[in-house]
């Protein structure tokens, strides 16, 4: 049994708007790409790859019959690869990572690649239900049951979002200037070139390289995004407080001891623990709080024992909220920018998340770093990870 899990490959494709550059990419081009890429970067004979888990919201439309294998299909990846496509909602690509591990430190299997992939321009959130309801098909994705045991019609993250903004006193002014600093981080990023490594370039339709994330608004102040609507009356958050609509696709390659000797593989962090929990689904997005207490606990580590952070910045308030709880350093959080500035690509986040932590860690010589991210439902993974 190998007690031992490596990533020896990471990228993740600059991020796109909706109905941006990215627009004219089939997501299962876009998942081919960083599958190129991770057997580029690693070197590896892609034939000795055991298995792809790819993370994906939207399984609908062109995101439909599993998009996992359709990706595989799209890439340098033989037939003989196998693929599975998995939805924990924005945690599915940092699920993938862990399944992956848990595959690797089994003993099960040496080489497995964690992915995600997401077109929200093309696969727009939320169609799998709107399609449905739309031919009057069925009651939607929760049965009466449901509703009568919460108490509500829906689950929104945006009521959940707004929830937590109340229940930890956070201002509009609060929201706002942590969205600036994502703005900020993400441009200083970009423009020193840290992102230049992990961002897989794709060639677009005119010839030119996507290579830059296309959401930062490197002009952002206080004023423009006070200007922004409120979501509503009487809320605090806009959109400017909430993670962008993104096209994008990420993965990481990760590899047992045993493969990574036998394959001349370099390895560039090792996974130290990792922990999945659940807790109120219609607060829903509070679950990291209570999710890095317990993977910390799990790990034997303190908040203190970990040098970089990455929170997924779905809406303000949760990166706020966990701030607030935990303690943590500001500084170590989200050095890059999150999800306001970069974008959120849904399934793809996860392992998006993970590669951009990957490298900051070593662009920093720093060893441990966590990664968490609110998820539908009420859930919430945590991966703690050591570069080397």
């Amino acid at each position: 049994m190998s007690k031992e899990a490596y990533i020896v490959a990471t990228g993740r494709t600059a991020g796109g708007r909706r109905n941006g550059k990215l627009k004219d990419w089939h997501p299962a081009d876009l998942g081919g790409a960083v599958l190129d890429a991770l057997v580029d970067r690693s070197g590896i004979d892609p034939k000795v790859i055991e298995d792809v888990i790819m993370g994906c919201i939207s399984q609908a439309g062109e995101q439909s019959m599993q998009v996992g294998r359709s990706a595989v299909m799209a890439s340098v990846l033989p037939d003989s690869v196998p693929a599975v496509t998995i939805d924990r909602q924005c945690g599915s690509s940092q699920q993938a990572v862990q399944f992956a591990a848990q595959a690797i430190m089994s003993g099960t299997q040496d080489i497995v690649i964690a992915a995600g992939v997401e077109s929200m321009t093309r696969v727009p959130m939320g169609v799998a239900t709107w399609l449905p309801a739309k031919e009057g098909i069925g009651e939607g994705p929760w049965s009466q049951k449901i509703k009568d045991r919460y108490g509500v019609e829906e689950f929104s993250q945006f009521t959940g979002a707004q929830m937590m903004a109340t229940k930890y006193g956070f201002s509009r002014e609060d929201l706002d200037a942590f969205a600036l600093e994502s703005h900020r981080r993400a441009a200083a990023a970009t423009q020193s070139g840290a992102f230049d490594a992990e961002v897989v370039p794709l060639t677009l339709a005119d010839g030119t390289r996507h290579i830059h994330d296309e959401g930062i608004r490197y002009d952002a102040s206080m004023e423009s995004l006070g200007g922004v609507k409120l979501l509503q009356e009487g809320g605090v958050i806009t959109a400017a407080s909430a993670s962008q609509i993104c096209d994008g696709a990420s993965g990481v390659m990760i590899a047992s001891a045993r493969a990574v000797k036998d394959h001349g593989l370099t390895p560039l962090a090792r996974i130290h623990s990792f922990s999945v929990t659940a807790g109120d689904p219609v607060i829903m997005l509070e679950e990291p709080i209570p999710a890095t207490a317990h993977a910390l606990k799990r790990a034997g580590m303190a908040i203190g024992d970990i040098d970089l952070f990455e929170v997924n910045e779905a809406f303000a308030p949760v990166p706020l909220a966990w701030l607030q709880v935990t303690g943590a350093d500001p500084a170590k959080l989200n050095v890059n920018g999150g999800a306001i500035a970069l974008g959120h690509p849904l399934g793809a986040s996860g392992t998006k998340l993970m590669t951009t932590l990957v490298h900051a860690l070593r662009a920093r010589g720093k060893r441990y770093g966590l990664q968490t991210m609110c998820e539908g439902g009420g859930i919430a993974n945590v991966t703690i990870v050591e570069a080397l």
